[in-house]
């Protein structure tokens, strides 16, 4: 391979060669490549601290005629550092055996157009993301086209809405996304690795990048397990948090229950281009979609949306583009991200966040969640410091919040006013659901109706609300399905029937989890969404 392609090949991390070492470089590859991190993060540091540096130069008179020449011959000098570093780089990789090995491999790949047996040649490697070759790229979008938010437009909100602008696109998008900070992403990158070197080599994973409608690339690992389990069938789409990378996020509990697993990074995060904005975001999490489909062959009907933390906002919005997902799992989730950017923030800013928020970070749940109609499970964290309001104060917690919304939206002649209320009360404290000891099994569409006409006045039973619900569908003309919300039971119940209704509902609809905000997802935790069951099918509460 000619010189010049190694001064700018990619970075080699490991070969996947059986070992536990990493790739080790010689001499000059070492010094050169640390050379140009450090100029790197100089760099880094200079754009964050831009504002600040340009004033302190402009004080110094560094930009009066006498200092430009100064300032040319700086240039000048760091431009000339980084050309020696590139060489010396270069040089050490082109006597290196084992990246000219890799080197040889990455040219294959691209020059046979990513065929089966070149792919798995440059899986053999761990390497800078950047220069993967694509795997899959989208060919048309599925987005919905968002509604437009109309608003009277003040000349007085003028400063407000031009702050906001820069706020957001300066430090607010990472003070909601810190994972998209190149700072953070260098010091966990030793992490990073190892989490993705265990997926490789202990789970058997397949590195993927994916090329999004806006040409941005993903990084996706996929675990298979269709050959390992039954579990295998469902694939498992992880969506993660704010500060979450699929290398060391919350794959490993689906992992664990033997399920196929997708995993991939937000824009801005670790190997995926771009920025973690809601745009974006959405036409990632649609690319990777349309990957599970297209390419490893599943169908929406065998896919399950699990999402942790913000990660909730990519998963809700698959699950209102894709209505047939088998279900959506949201762990640690929110209702509105305005709920909980305003309590942390100065009261005087109050109209600058609001104006942010709605206008570029809109990152709305319940919005979402009533534009998907397939079976949801919640799991709250009581201990929870995230995502709640005010600390530890679990009544604040805004996945409560997203719960109520959810019902209210489903069975709005359940939740009136008084069983939002009495939601909210039961909410402000851990809940320990006590478990029916009686089982149904094969309760047939005779029994339940007879159920029904024999009894009046709803009880505490959770069968007798189970089978209620079911005969509601099949009498309404919903061919005993559930997806076609909101259903309108319960228009003639009494207060105390609605309360045992909306009892049993949450129930259905939330797990408790005794643990704070980042703590890994037991597997015990993670159960598949709760429908109503149709009259052909066997029924376990």
């Amino acid at each position: 391979m000619p010189f010049y392609k190694y001064l700018l090949s990619p970075k080699l991390f490991k070969e996947y060669d059986g070992s536990k070492d990493l790739y080790e470089p010689g001499t000059l590859e070492k010094y050169g490549d640390q050379l140009l991190a450090a100029l790197n993060l100089m760099w880094s540091f200079g754009y964050y601290t831009s504002p600040l540096l340009i004033t302190f130069l402009y004080r110094r008179g560094y930009f009066v005629a006498e200092s430009v020449g100064t300032l040319a011959k700086f240039t000048t000098g760091i431009g000339l550092l980084v050309a020696v570093s590139l060489c010396m780089r270069g040089l050490g990789r082109s006597m290196n055996v084992v990246y000219v090995r890799f080197a040889e491999c990455l040219e294959n790949a691209k020059r046979h157009d990513r065929t089966p047996d070149s792919k798995n040649q440059i899986r053999k490697y761990d390497f800078d993301f950047k220069q993967w070759p694509v795997d899959f790229t989208v060919t048309s979008s599925v987005q919905r086209a968002q509604v437009p938010r109309n608003k009277p437009f003040w000349i007085s909100s003028l400063p407000c809405q031009i702050a906001a602008y820069l706020a957001i696109h300066t430090f607010g998008i990472r003070m909601i996304y810190p994972g998209s900070v190149q700072l953070l992403q260098s010091y966990i990158e030793p992490m990073l690795l190892q989490g993705r070197t265990k997926l490789m080599t202990e789970e058997r994973g397949k590195r993927n990048k994916v090329k999004t409608a806006d040409s941005n690339e993903i990084d996706t690992v996929f675990i298979d397990n269709r050959d390992k389990s039954s579990n295998g069938r469902t694939l498992v789409l992880c969506s993660e948090g704010n500060a979450g990378f699929y290398e060391i996020g919350i794959m490993s509990t689906p992992i664990e229950l033997q399920y196929s697993v997708l995993g991939w990074n937000h824009p801005g995060f670790a190997g995926s281009s771009g920025s973690p904005y809601p745009d974006q975001d959405q036409n990632a999490v649609d690319a990777v979609m349309q990957f599970a489909i297209t390419d490893l062959g599943f169908t929406p009907e065998n896919i399950v949306l699990y999402g942790w933390s913000i990660g909730g906002y990519p998963t809700l919005y698959a699950a209102s583009q894709y209505p047939d997902v088998k279900g959506v799992i949201l762990d640690a989730t929110f209702d509105d991200v305005l709920q909980l950017a305003i309590p942390r923030m100065p009261e005087s800013l109050s109209n600058i966040v609001k104006i942010a928020i709605r206008d570029y970070m809109n990152l709305n749940h319940t919005e979402l969640i009533s534009q998907y109609s397939g079976p949801v499970m919640l799991i709250r964290r009581t201990e929870d410091e995230i995502i709640c309001s005010e600390d530890n104060n679990l009544a604040t917690n805004r996945g409560n919040f997203l719960l109520i919304s959810m019902l209210k939206h489903r069975f709005p002649n359940i939740f009136k006013s008084d069983q939002e209320n009495l939601a909210k009360e039961i909410l402000a404290k851990p809940i320990e659901f006590m478990r029916n000891g009686k089982r149904l099994l094969g309760l047939k569409l005779t029994f339940y109706k007879s159920i029904k006409l024999l009894t009046k006045n709803l009880t505490d039973s959770d069968d007798l609300c189970l089978s209620l619900l079911m005969s509601y569908l099949t009498d309404n003309g919903n061919n005993g399905t559930s997806r076609s919300y909101p259903i309108e039971i319960g228009q003639d119940y009494t207060s105390e029937q609605r309360d045992s209704m909306a009892k049993f509902l949450m129930k259905k609809h939330l797990q408790d989890f005794k643990s704070t905000h980042c703590t890994p997802l037991p597997a015990e935790y993670f159960q598949l969404p709760w429908e109503i069951p149709s009259d052909t099918d066997f029924v376990f509460t």
